[in-house]
This record gives C-alpha cells, sequence and structure tokens, in this order.
C-alpha cells in the first residue's frame, strides 16, 4: 500500500474537483484534505492585510492510500490531467509502506 500526498495550490473548488475525481476512481478507499502545517503569517496588523493583491492561490494538502503501484500511476496521471485542465499546480510525494 502506497500512501500519496498531493500538495496543491489552487482554489477550494479546484480541491474539490480533485477529492471528487480522486474518489470516482477504482481501488481508491481513502482520500482526505489535511490541514495546513504552518499557520498563517499574514499580519493582522499589517497596512497590507486583507488587499487582492497579497491573497493568491491557496495551498491544499490531500492523502490518498493506493493499494498498489498501478493504482498510485493511475491517480498521477489522473490528478495532473484535471490540474492541467483547471490550470492548477500539483506536486506528488509518496511513502512507501510495503
Amino acid at each position: 500500500m502506497a500512501l500519496l500526498r498531493i500538495r496543491l495550490t489552487g482554489s477550494d473548488d479546484t480541491a474539490r474537483a480533485i477529492i471528487n475525481l480522486l474518489q470516482s476512481l477504482d481501488g481508491i478507499e481513502h482520500v482526505e484534505e489535511v490541514g495546513d502545517l504552518m499557520p498563517e503569517l499574514d499580519d493582522a496588523d499589517s497596512s497590507s492585510a486583507g488587499l487582492s493583491d497579497v491573497d493568491g492561490p491557496q495551498g491544499h494538502t490531500i492523502e490518498i492510500d493506493a493499494p498498489n503501484p498501478s493504482t498510485a500511476r493511475r491517480v498521477r496521471e489522473a490528478v495532473e490531467a484535471l490540474a492541467f485542465d483547471l490550470d492548477a499546480l500539483v506536486e506528488f510525494d509518496e511513502d512507501d509502506d510495503g
């Protein structure tokens, strides 16, 4: 079993689309968006706080349990294709349990 982590840079809607895609793939039993490990670094007292040019794409981390290398490869291919269509950036990190 492989644990795939996807770091996605895009909107909340893009993250939901990726998660929906992952949940629809055969062989995938667990998909979870995990919390951000870094707290927001925006200073509320800053003169630039809340300005639109400060707000950029959001970061999301999604974990997927893939039962075998073939399924993990299908996950990567499907996510890369959808991310390209949605103009999002994805990065993969894979931990093998076996």
